[in-house]
């Protein structure tokens, strides 16, 4: 049995588990910048998918349970998605609004935002789902931290919002290359893949370019920034 299979940092002391919390860190930085190299060889090859698949493939060779490195993972990662939303402010202030239809592209994001929260409440409620389930499907099309905070303001079940958010934005980014491939405008791909796959979404449209990387972070941005003050009030009143 490897060490990393009896490392739970709960378990550990502090400079034990600050060494697990490292490793975990290190584990995932590595998945993803190969998953990066693949996909820049292998045209199509999403990456979060692929980062997803080698940190899997890590833990198993390494024989560390996945709740373990869970455990590790989760408070710093989740501390920092939190600097990363507020970190869009950054490619979004580059972006260049001279020449753009501003007024179509706040109604693409208006109308994106409304149908992005409106319709899996629609398909939850045909499949006659809880209503506590329906709620976390209003928080669909934002990302993780806005969608959390929706989804206590709305008071809806934040792990099930949480798998909604993430599962979404990693079909969303999956598909995206495929549904997206014969469009040749990148400002439309980053557009879309921001209100579609949120975070997920805007890791993909990077990889396809710097325009397209912006776009899809400020559809991120805005969808979630208008998504917080329309939904909350709009089921308040409709409730």
């Amino acid at each position: 049995m490897t060490p990393f299979a009896q490392a739970s940092v709960a378990q550990l002391p502090f400079s034990a588990s600050y060494l697990i919390v490292l490793m975990t860190m290190l584990l995932t930085l590595l998945a993803h910048g190969i998953a990066r190299l693949l996909a820049k060889r292998i045209r199509g090859l999403p990456t979060i998918i692929t980062a997803l698949a080698l940190v899997n493939l890590f833990l198993v060779l390494l024989g560390w349970p996945y709740a373990h490195y869970y455990a590790a993972a989760k408070p710093v990662f989740d501390h920092l998605l939190g600097y990363v939303t507020v970190l869009l402010a950054i490619p979004l202030a580059t972006m260049r609004f001279e020449g753009l239809p501003i007024k179509k592209l706040t109604l693409t994001v208006m109308i994106a935002s409304g149908i992005g929260a409106l319709l899996p409440m629609l398909l939850a409620y045909g499949f006659s789902l809880s209503h506590a389930t329906l709620l976390a499907f209003a928080t669909r099309s934002v990302t993780t931290p806005i969608g959390l905070s929706i989804a206590e303001l709305i008071q809806a079940p934040l792990a099930m919002a949480n798998l909604v958010i993430i599962v979404s934005g990693l079909l969303g980014a999956t598909g995206a290359r495929f549904l997206l491939a014969g469009i040749e405008d990148d400002r439309a791909k980053g557009l879309a893949l921001g209100l579609v796959a949120h975070a997920f979404g805007t890791v993909e449209a990077w990889q396809i370019s710097a325009t397209a990387g912006r776009y899809a972070a400020f559809g991120l941005a805005v969808n979630g920034l208008f998504t917080a003050v329309w939904l909350p009030l709009f089921l308040a009143a409709v409730g």
